[in-house]
């Protein structure tokens, strides 16, 4: 039997798009979120346990790197690491996050002790870093393709906070209104990179199921936060 065969750049795109449907969007508690439905301790849990994955993505994007060998695509990726680092302290998306953290109304010590981290969160993320760590860099930006449906639903998550939860001080949504614009340029120059160098059969399954890989990791952290919240 024959090998399978590769499929054509637009059908590949086609593909990855296509993994849309298992993205986090429709999840139950984001539909909750955008409808208005939870209340203050259920925003904050979100927050809290979003700290722990928002926190592994500097080491993730560097890990992908240390496995790539091609310089172009170095120098391309890194500044996603000091786009979460920054460039000195109290810079960058984590400063961001913490802003975000406060307006919600947790502490800076409770969100950076980890002390609400649920373990099914813990576990979700972990998985994500260990995969990006130990498998082909290609396979790492493909898993980076959820950028693709990122930004329409910040943009949704920016309107309905504005809209149902007027207690969040409004300085905390910075890191959403800095992060639409550049995960809009990234996802199209990660699309292109994973367009590039995923030319085989081999490889394009491999990125497909990495994408998908990384819409479980999100859709697990929220069956984590829907659970706690909601007594299950």
């Amino acid at each position: 039997m024959a090998p399978p065969a590769a499929l054509s750049q637009d059908a590949f795109a086609g593909a990855l798009r296509g993994l849309a449907k298992y993205y986090w969007d429709r999840h139950p508690f984001h539909v909750r979120l955008h409808e208005g439905g939870c209340g203050p301790d259920e925003i904050r849990s979100w927050v809290a346990n979003r700290w722990y994955y928002q926190r592994c993505l500097a080491q993730k994007n560097a890990a992908i790197i240390s496995r790539c060998p091609l310089p172009e695509v170095r120098r391309m990726w890194l500044p996603r690491v000091r786009f979460y680092d920054g460039a000195h302290e109290e810079e960058g998306g984590l400063a961001e996050w913490l802003v975000l953290a406060d307006a919600v109304g947790l502490s800076r010590e409770e969100v950076l002790d980890e002390r609400h981290v649920l373990r099914g969160v813990r576990f979700a993320v972990d998985g994500y870093l260990h995969f990006c760590q130990t498998r082909p860099w290609t396979e790492g930006l493909a898993a980076a393709l959820t950028e693709l449906f990122s930004p329409e639903l910040m943009s949704r998550r920016l309107d309905a906070w504005r809209r149902h939860y007027d207690w969040i001080k409004p300085d905390g949504l910075t890191y959403f209104e800095t992060r639409i614009a550049v995960a809009r340029g990234e996802s199209a120059d990660t699309l292109g990179l994973v367009l590039t160098h995923c030319q085989s059969a081999e490889q394009q399954q491999a990125a497909l199921a990495a994408l998908r890989f990384k819409c479980d990791v999100l859709g697990a952290m929220l069956d984590a936060i829907d659970y706690a919240t909601t007594g299950g």
